[in-house]
């Protein structure tokens, strides 16, 4: 869809990471994931607030951190299984968005941690349109440590270039960026942290992302809302369907996308279960041109 039709929304989760809410209570993030039941329930319950949603979201996108286990451990398996067997329920009419993260392909990723991801969720960066607006998926670890698969890494730089290029020929409405580890939390010079990317890359992805015009970045990893901008570039950073690390409540963003700009919101599970999208939002979805 390179055209543009008119407003529309989809939604942004992240962190449904299935295992980490027992471990967080153990004080063993390393192998306390053996049960994963509230995670199980919070993820259908995300689901199904999406399924009510009217009009539909254009699609459902998954911003990382899809289970705890990280490669190779035990539980991960079963708990991706338990994931995809709810999400098969997603409306067939909202497509599913899925974001690699740490714990999807290791702190330190190889090219098998993320073949294994690939094979069971689909390609660790591409890019896709909708209603002219032009959407990035990055692989954000390949940013974070890719000292295992440098040549992965410049194969992501070389591929985010031609797809700049075409977004500038294209003449896209938007440019809107999806990737695990948020640029940063707050500042755009804010001290290097676990739960942003380390200065000199955040800086020369900030300014190629702000030379290229992408409106916003989306993320999760923090498990809290946060979030700041970079000249006219928004870092977004939304809290998680699972376990929450802040005072946040698991919950979903709503992102609706207009001509002119790009506003969203933060619900919790229960508040978009219950009551759907907010009058306003709904009311910028009917502006149609």
């Amino acid at each position: 869809e390179y055209q543009w039709k008119g407003p529309f929304y989809f939604i942004q989760g992240a962190d449904p990471q299935f295992g980490l809410m027992k471990a967080w209570t153990h004080g063993d993030t390393n192998n306390g994931d053996d049960e994963w039941g509230e995670e199980i329930k919070l993820a259908e319950q995300a689901v199904q607030a999406v399924n009510k949603l009217n009009p539909k979201p254009k699609f459902f996108v998954l911003c990382g951190d899809l289970v705890h286990g990280m490669p190779g451990t035990r539980w991960k398996k079963n708990q991706e299984q338990d994931l995809k067997n709810v999400l098969k329920n997603t409306d067939q009419d909202i497509p599913l968005v899925f974001v690699s993260g740490n714990h999807d392909i290791g702190n330190t990723p190889s090219r098998e941690t993320i073949d294994d991801y690939c094979k069971n969720w689909g390609d660790d960066y591409f890019s896709f349109w909708v209603g002219g607006v032009f959407f990035l998926v990055l692989n954000s670890q390949l940013y974070f440590d890719s000292s295992k698969c440098p040549e992965l890494r410049q194969a992501q730089d070389a591929w985010l270039d031609e797809q700049l290029a075409v977004a500038a020929n294209q003449k896209c409405k938007h440019i809107i960026v999806f990737q695990h580890i948020p640029l940063f939390l707050s500042k755009p010079d804010e001290d290097d942290d676990y739960f942003n990317l380390d200065k000199p890359v955040r800086q020369e992805i900030m300014e190629k992302f702000h030379k290229a015009g992408i409106r916003a970045v989306f993320s999760g990893h923090y498990h809290r809302n946060a979030g700041g901008s970079y000249k006219g570039l928004e870092m977004v950073v939304s809290s998680a369907i699972g376990c929450q690390l802040g005072q946040d409540t698991h919950g979903l963003r709503v992102v609706v996308v207009t001509e002119e700009k790009v506003v969203h919101r933060y619900y919790s599970l229960t508040e978009l279960g219950s009551h759907g999208i907010e009058k306003e939002l709904l009311d910028m979805l009917a502006k149609q041109k």
